[in-house]
């Protein structure tokens, strides 16, 4: 074939375990909704800066190293991560990639999460906790996008490859990794319920 596919833009999704995820996440959730009411600081910024929204991000976020449900969350992720380390040929030279940040994001009805990246890490995902119906996707920017210049725009029915942006679909206990430059962000969310999820970054160490 004379055309073939090069500079691909890698995203990694799976179940996080093979079997209880629901239960996993049950309990999960029950420490995500601790962390937020122990967090009176992060509330606060929330409140200015995250409408409708809360996150422990700027206040609470080495969650894998201080809640013991968190701690067994990152030994989950961690063959995750380095299956899709393997995949992207990374040569890690004798080191690894460690969980160097975990946070909790609760979106509830009409918070937006802005398109944004996560400087200096190298791979980064989300774990979802709850999920109601209806509540909004993850959706990831061709990093290119800032170079198509004079380009024209893609058909509508264009292949899934040439595409310039992907929504990809949530649902509980489903894991999604991404390398960290990799711009995202989470519309508006429609839904009555909380949608709730924890982030994460990993660091070459």
């Amino acid at each position: 074939m004379p055309v073939k596919p090069w500079f691909p833009t890698l995203i990694y999704e799976s179940p996080l375990q093979a079997r209880g995820n629901r239960a996993f996440a049950r309990s999960l959730l029950e420490d995500c909704h601790k962390v937020r009411a122990h967090d009176r600081a992060g509330q606060r910024w929330c409140r200015e800066n995250y409408p409708a929204g809360y996150t422990s991000y700027g206040t609470l976020c080495n969650l894998h190293q201080t809640f013991s449900t968190f701690m067994e969350l990152e030994k989950k992720i961690r063959a995750h991560v380095q299956r899709f380390a393997r995949r992207l040929d990374m040569n890690l030279q004798g080191a690894r990639l460690q969980m160097t940040d975990c946070w909790v994001n609760v979106m509830s009805r009409h918070a937006v999460h802005p398109l944004h990246l996560h400087p200096l890490a190298v791979v980064s995902g989300t774990y979802y906790v709850a999920t109601p119906p209806g509540c909004s996707r993850i959706r990831f920017e061709d990093p290119r996008l800032d170079k198509f210049m004079g380009a024209p725009p893609k058909r509508s029915e264009c292949r899934p490859e040439n595409r310039q942006q992907v929504f990809r679909e949530v649902e509980v206990g489903k894991l999604i990794l991404f390398e960290s430059w990799l711009r995202h962000e989470v519309a508006s969310n429609p839904s009555a319920g909380e949608r709730v999820s924890v982030s994460f970054n990993y660091n070459w160490i």
